[in-house]
């Protein structure tokens, strides 16, 4: 008597899991990943609050009050300046290695710490409403009237921060961030040039195009 043979199995094997994920691979991607949240938003922040009203007021001139307000960028161009700075510097991190990523790091977290420092000193300014009265009434010692300031100069503070917290994440993590690949990196070696095939005689074409190259058909390679 003979045993019944088990039909084969329609299910196919599990494949090999691959290495694990390690605690520092997995702190090292989370830290990357923040990093560059946190200084795309505190850049962009900071671009989009120089762009806003930060005062507002009345100056004295013939024949009423006119109405006045300033921008971020004209009370101080710092905050977008050190944006674009910060945001450069964020990519630059990844394009160096070692000595060249520490300089880096403290350049992001220095944008951020300037642009704090120049939005809040800016937050009760009057220096530009006033310039604009002056010129609005055509009276040099001419000020502004009804002064008002609005929240913009502390979302740009805050996002100052922002980039400020990225650039102390690059410092602390940035020693395992990896970096560019160094296959495109020219060490300043000649690239070694292709051989080539020597043409075949028995094709004009080949001989031609040799031709073309500057190099003699009838040596051979």
């Amino acid at each position: 008597m003979t045993s019944a043979v088990p039909p084969p199995s329609s299910e196919t094997p599990p494949e090999p899991a691959g290495p694990a994920e390690t605690p520092a691979q997995r702190g090292s991607r989370r830290s990357i990943a923040a990093a560059l949240l946190l200084g795309a938003l505190g850049a962009a922040l900071a671009l989009l609050a120089s762009r806003q009203t930060w005062a507002r007021g009345t100056a004295s001139v013939a024949g009423g009050e006119l109405p006045l307000s300033v921008t971020g960028s004209d009370v101080t161009g710092v905050p977008a300046a050190l944006a674009i700075v910060g945001l450069a510097a964020l990519v630059a991190v990844f394009a160096v290695r070692r000595a060249g990523r520490a300089l880096v790091s403290v350049l992001l977290t220095l944008s951020g710490a300037g642009i704090v420092a120049a939005a809040l000193l800016g937050a009760g300014g009057r220096d530009a409403l006033d310039e604009k009265a002056a010129t609005a009434s055509g009276d040099a010692a001419a000020t502004i009237g009804d002064l008002g300031h609005t929240g913009w100069p502390y979302a740009a503070a805050a996002a100052g921060v922002l980039i400020l917290l990225a650039g102390l994440l690059a410092l602390t993590y940035g020693r395992s961030w990896p970096a560019m690949s160094g296959r495109y990196e020219r060490d300043g070696s000649p690239s070694p040039r292709k051989a080539r095939r020597a043409p075949d005689p028995e094709r004009p074409e080949e001989l031609w195009k040799a031709l073309d190259r500057g190099e003699d058909p009838t040596r051979e390679a």
